[in-house]
């Protein structure tokens, strides 16, 4: 299920002028990871170019946020309850882990972050807004 919503992204960021404009000097690759399943995302001045679904051997990745599948439909919800809200605070109760090289992410940690949370945006199956 979390494949639809990670799908999106690329479209939810590039179509907002705003966060692309806000991630214009950042261009890396980060792993995002629900349970076992890594997705690499690869960012060029702000605008999401590539999500892949891995595993994929020997692929660089600058930093990493991995959670269950279960925080990150929590953290997607259109108004998450404290803890699910961001990252750090997912990590904060042990639902995540974010490592790798953090200068990046903390560089540029509010378009990280909302790049991370654009699927709030979605409505999700089955569920109105």
């Amino acid at each position: 299920m979390i494949t639809l919503y990670v799908e999106k992204i690329p479209d939810l960021v590039n179509n907002n002028s705003w966060l692309v404009w806000r991630g214009r000097f950042l261009s890396t690759a980060f792993l995002l990871q629900s349970d076992s399943t890594p997705y690499y995302v690869q960012i060029e001045r702000g605008r999401i170019e590539n999500i892949q679904r891995g595993p994929v051997l020997l692929r660089p990745w600058s930093f990493s946020v991995k959670a269950p599948e279960d925080a990150w439909l929590k953290h997607w919800e259109t108004f998450p309850e404290p803890g699910w809200h961001d990252i750090f605070a997912m990590a904060k109760i042990g639902e995540a882990k974010i490592e790798g090289d953090l200068h990046p992410l903390m560089a540029n940690l509010r378009y990280v972050k909302e790049v991370l949370s654009s699927p709030r945006a979605m409505t999700r199956p089955g569920h109105e807004r």
